[in-house]
């Protein structure tokens, strides 16, 4: 779902970047590996870290395995899904597993803006439907009114022609109508769709935005909303101050677990 919407997309990578700025890296756990873990702990609630060891069982480094392919074994330990149907297995202690604890189970990471996903899909088929309406040349759809008598049978179908061939390239063409005596209101164009849609779109549009970037928690300044009035979002820097010390730092926390179970397993310098 991360390429549905535009937001939707984003705001994980961001976050992503803004846990990165305050990290250290290291031989043993380098900004790359930091960097692939964080983006799974946004997207799946969830990150894992190989322990990498020597000969004689000392951990050199920490790898990145990816969140998506990790499944917990039953017995113990973890495996991770890799192509042609085959499985990597790897012990308890082998595997650093970050998650953020879920009320219903304490097996797997549960992120917190799954209960925006009705309104990220409603955004994404709001989009589809606009480029399909588009595409299918609908937004030329109105009644075309005539009620003079003296326009002439042949002048009626070329303006049925003219009508018909308006979808596909050239669908912004304007026609030109010249009846001789008739009246003001001798032809009258009814918009039928365009206008009856326009506000509608833009309405779900903004709704559904402001529930995607709710249900992530970002505050709109750092999700690249353009405000609607004159005065903005207030300062950037105090908004982006109190959002890393509210939200990622106490992410930052999680990770640095993995630092207190290392220490009785010390990361070889």
């Amino acid at each position: 779902m991360l390429r549905a919407n535009a937001h939707h997309g984003t705001i994980p990578r961001f976050k992503r970047n803004l846990l990165l700025r305050d990290f250290i890296p290291s031989a043993g756990c380098s900004a790359q590996t930091m960097g692939r873990a964080a983006l799974d702990f946004m997207v799946f609630g969830e990150g894992y870290f190989q322990r990498k060891r020597n000969v004689i069982g000392q951990v050199l480094e920490l790898g990145h395995l990816p969140a998506l392919n990790m499944r917990r074994k039953v017995g113990g330990g973890f495996l991770m899904l890799v192509p042609n149907g085959q499985h990597l297995h790897f012990e308890e202690d082998d595997v650093e597993h970050v998650m953020d604890y879920d009320v219903e189970q304490n097996i797997y990471g549960v992120p917190d803006y799954l209960g925006g996903m009705h309104a990220l899909l409603l955004n994404e088929s709001a989009t589809l439907f606009r480029r399909r309406y588009f595409n299918n040349g609908a937004h030329a759809g109105f009644v075309f009114y005539t009620n003079d008598p003296n326009l002439s049978e042949e002048d009626e179908k070329a303006l049925q022609a003219k009508i018909a061939g308006s979808k596909g390239v050239g669908n912004f063409r304007s026609l030109f109508v010249n009846i001789p005596g008739g009246s003001d209101k001798a032809i009258q164009i009814i918009p039928v769709g365009d206008i009856a849609t326009k506000d509608e779109f833009e309405r779900i549009k903004n709704i559904t935005r402001n529930d995607v970037i709710a249900a992530w928690r970002m505050n709109p300044a750092l999700a690249g909303v353009m405000p609607e009035n004159a005065a903005g979002f207030g300062d950037i820097e105090k908004i982006d101050r109190v959002y890393m010390n509210n939200e990622i730092r106490p992410i930052s926390h999680l990770f640095l677990q993995v630092n207190n179970r290392l220490r009785g397993d010390r990361l070889v310098e």
